[in-house]
């Protein structure tokens, strides 16, 4: 069995795979396409091994060229199209795709960035007749079956590596403590080619459900039109989105009686915003959840009935999923004690494509670093306190980000905050927050920082609050605190 047999496995033929506007693509047509895209690919000369680009937008075509490449044994590399050509240049450079799949109407815009001799498989295969081909294949299991880049800015990108068994390993897990059938129906918003995104196409696939494509998020309530009328059981989502959707759209005041479960990963958000998502959904399950790419996706979940006694926890490993505390020594954390996060777990990566020094330092021993501080409750319940690169030392003090931007967040006219450092003389660093709010002329800044003045300490206190159209985001829809840092330098 190959990677993308087991994704299909429980797919019945005549049952709903993907919905995308008016179209509708069975079971039985989604292994079809794949299987044309996959002759397509052998007539190439791609095989197991080869590495292979995706670049596009969530589409059939997205999903049946990444199913294609794990029948084949090959390996899936996708390229955010939402990154600018010399991104996905340098990107290129680290994966060396021989193969690519690419929308048609993508391909003059990011050509350049392939060089000459990388085969080219576009969108337009599918539009007309041709032969397809999905024969009986055994692929090695622990051999690599993606390439996932991480969201950080480095010079050089990090390709993790993601094996057949970690892919498997984590969508079985995700499917159990979802409790997924085939009556679930995800409304896919987020991107294919971020780790999130990609967890939903498998476990929803693997449990024979259905994916709706959601399209893009430019016009809020057109998206929220479409989540109504596909009758979407599942939303996940970033917390960027979450904002939007509380605080600027009819997201709370819709009759969404389909909507049963809301995964929330990606980053932390803020429990005043929790509080609202659980009144706004009030048929839903929210599941707060936490994870890495080098952990092919999940790490971890939140039972919806325990977000009263436990808001702000991201909860206890999935199943096949160990995480620890540890401080500096090695040594479990007792509750209060801030530590950082370990994982065990057969979804853990081998590791960084051609990087054995960052693998190093990232996997010791096979475990995973994930670089977040954290402390426990004496349940071993796990609590976020911030990355270690996320601090502001100010006035001799360190000040995690999260905390100023959730006493901003309590203020229902913000619709999303970042706190960064900028330069200070005297200080070493001064707190900065950018917000976006919902209606910027009746909105005073100083409200922020006297509501700040009450609810915290006065070192915590941001020194300044600057209103931004729109908060810069990268590829996966997370802030991007280092553009933000650049402009305020």
């Amino acid at each position: 069995m190959t990677t993308a047999d087991y994704l299909l496995e429980a797919g019945s033929d005549g049952r709903p795979a993907l919905v995308t506007g008016p179209t509708t693509l069975s079971y039985a047509e989604l292994r079809s396409v794949s299987g044309r895209l996959l002759a397509a690919l052998t007539r190439l000369g791609a095989g197991p091994g080869s590495r292979v680009g995706i670049l596009g937008a969530n589409s059939p075509f997205w999903v049946a060229a990444y199913l294609a490449i794990l029948k084949l044994g090959a390996v899936a590399v996708p390229f955010p199209n939402s990154r600018t050509p010399e991104d996905v240049q340098a990107m290129q450079a680290v994966a060396g795709c021989r193969y690519l799949c690419v929308d048609e109407r993508l391909l003059g815009r990011f050509r350049v960035g392939f060089g000459g001799e990388v085969q080219v498989v576009t969108d337009a295969l599918l539009r007309a007749p041709g032969p397809s081909d999905w024969p009986s294949l055994t692929i090695d299991p622990d051999a690599d079956a993606a390439l996932m880049f991480t969201s950080g800015t480095t010079a050089r990108p990090k390709a993790v590596r993601i094996t057949g068994r970690n892919l498997r390993a984590n969508t079985d897990s995700i499917i159990a403590y979802l409790s997924l059938t085939e009556r679930d129906r995800i409304f896919a918003l987020l991107p294919f080619d971020y780790c999130f995104g990609t967890s939903l196409l498998h476990s929803h696939l693997r449990s024979g459900g259905t994916v709706v494509l959601g399209g893009g998020f430019l016009y809020p309530e057109v998206t929220l039109d479409w989540l109504e009328a596909t009758t979407a059981t599942g939303l996940a989502g970033v917390p960027t989105l979450f904002q939007t959707l509380l605080r600027r759209t009819t997201f709370a005041r819709r009759r969404l009686t389909a909507l049963n479960k809301i995964q929330q990963a990606g980053g932390r958000l803020a429990s005043p915003l929790i509080r609202e998502l659980v009144t706004a959904a009030p048929g839903a399950e929210i599941f707060v959840m936490y994870g890495q790419t080098e952990a092919t996706a999940r790490l971890s979940y939140l039972p919806p009935a325990l977000l009263d006694t436990r808001l702000g926890s991201i909860g206890r490993g999935i199943p096949g999923v160990t995480l620890s505390v540890l401080d500096a020594s090695g040594a479990p954390v007792q509750p209060g004690q801030v530590g950082e996060i370990w994982a065990e777990g057969e979804n853990i990566s081998p590791g960084y494509l051609d990087d054995p020094e960052a693998t190093a330092a990232k996997f010791p021993g096979g475990r995973l670093r994930t670089g977040d501080l954290a402390t426990v409750d004496a349940d071993c319940f796990i609590f976020i306190h911030s990355r270690e690169t996320d601090f502001i030392k100010t006035a001799g003090y360190r000040v995690g980000a999260q905390q100023v931007e959730d006493c901003v967040l309590e203020l229902e006219q913000v619709v999303s905050a970042a706190a960064v450092g900028i330069d200070d003389v005297t200080l070493g660093e001064a707190i900065r927050v950018y917000v976006t709010v919902r209606d910027a002329a009746t909105f005073e800044t100083h409200a922020v920082v006297q509501h700040c003045a009450r609810r915290l300490a006065r070192y915590m206190v941001p020194r300044d609050v600057v209103v931004l159209e729109r908060m810069p985001v990268n590829s996966n829809g997370k802030v991007d605190k280092a553009e933000l840092r650049r402009c305020a330098a």
